[in-house]
């Protein structure tokens, strides 16, 4: 296995050095940022290309804008011993989007109760008796099959589970394309510890079911940490799964989770690599845990003040530069690399999925 991943070159070197990361320091937080041109989505496919070549280490990418669902899909021009490399690895996608990938599906009885809680709007303090009468049906509902439970809770002699029926069908939920109802959910494949399980979460009709869904994966994952598997977590777009002032229930426990795994998840393999354009939309609690950073065009003061607070590694001087950056161009500092430095990213084996929507010309 390559101790270093190769993506790109290093800007200002005589020779066009290359420019390497250090594989094993992928086990630390990693924080990958650029404003909208930047090249943020396209290099972050370099690294994540990179990371499927030469290690072991299983990815699990929340993927809100369908950027990584042809992360399997090889270029035309990809070097032969690398695309033979990459087409052999077990990459999978899983989205609600008809044609892409297979279907993605969670089971609502897996869901911690608190999380199926907040999908039906039940606070643990405000509606205390409806939590706990929650709590109290739990070893029922977790031992029927999940495409059973609304006939379960609407033919039980319990008035009480007759409710949450109501409620399940009154707030739509019932509805949602999300359940697996008896089919495949997603944790079975990340179970699977595949190479890479891509979370297409651009396809559903609403938010709330997009963020269940994330929630789900990031729960299974959390309830089962003492396996100690590593995996590296990639949430793209982090501000919207991870903002400082989540509002709903669902987005409260969402975020929640992701600052419990940024503040304890790495002695049991849970490393995340959060990516955005906006680090200030993105909850301090989890920006602070991370010890790499790889920065692009950032033309944000704001944004750069706090960076620097933030990560004091990283050389105000180099930082300053970010407002100057070309497209591909990023700063690496932090303990993925030797020493901190400019770098040109190089080029993509695989496609990248979404794309701009052009300017129609007469």
């Amino acid at each position: 296995m390559a101790q270093t991943l190769t993506v790109g070159t290093l800007l200002e070197s005589e020779d066009s050095a290359p420019a390497r990361l250090i594989a094993s320091r992928m086990n630390r937080h990693t924080f990958w940022c650029g404003q909208s041109g930047s090249g943020k989505t396209y290099a972050l496919g370099v690294a994540l290309e990179q990371l499927l070549l030469h290690t072991k280490l299983p990815l699990v990418i929340l993927d809100p804008n369908s950027d990584f669902v042809r992360l399997g899909e090889l270029r035309d021009d990809a070097p032969e011993t690398d695309a033979a490399a990459l087409a052999s690895r077990d990459i999978r996608v899983r989205s609600a989007t008809s044609g892409v990938g297979e279907t993605l599906h969670v089971r609502f009885v897996d869901l911690p109760v608190r999380t199926r809680a907040a999908i039906l709007q039940i606070d643990p303090l405000r509606d205390a008796d409806d939590y706990n009468a929650m709590l109290q049906m739990e070893a029922d509902i977790v031992s029927i099959p999940d495409h059973d439970i609304v006939t379960y809770l609407r033919t039980h002699p319990d008035p009480v589970r007759h409710k949450f029926a109501m409620r399940l069908q009154n707030l739509g939920v019932t509805d949602w394309h999300l359940w697996a109802w008896g089919e495949r959910a997603v944790v079975d494949d990340i179970d699977d510890s595949p190479d890479a399980t891509v979370i297409d979460l651009a396809g559903f009709p609403t938010s709330a079911e997009s963020k269940t869904a994330a929630l789900a994966v990031l729960d299974h994952l959390w309830e089962n940490r003492e396996q100690r598997v590593g995996r590296l977590i990639v949430i793209d777009e982090a501000h919207n799964l991870c903002p400082p002032d989540p509002a709903t229930p669902v987005e409260r426990l969402l975020t929640e989770r992701i600052v419990q795994i940024a503040a304890e998840g790495r002695k049991y393999g849970l490393w995340l690599l959060l990516s955005t354009q906006r680090p200030s939309k993105v909850h301090p609690n989890a920006l602070s845990q991370c010890d790499n950073l790889a920065l692009m065009r950032m033309s944000s003061p704001r944004d750069l003040d706090e960076l620097g607070g933030v990560f004091g590694y990283a050389p105000e001087s180099l930082l300053a530069r970010a407002t100057g950056f070309a497209q591909g161009q990023a700063l690496f500092a932090g303990g993925f690399v030797d020493q901190p430095g400019l770098v040109q990213m190089g080029a993509r084996l695989t496609h990248e999925g979404g794309s701009d929507v052009k300017v129609p010309l007469r």
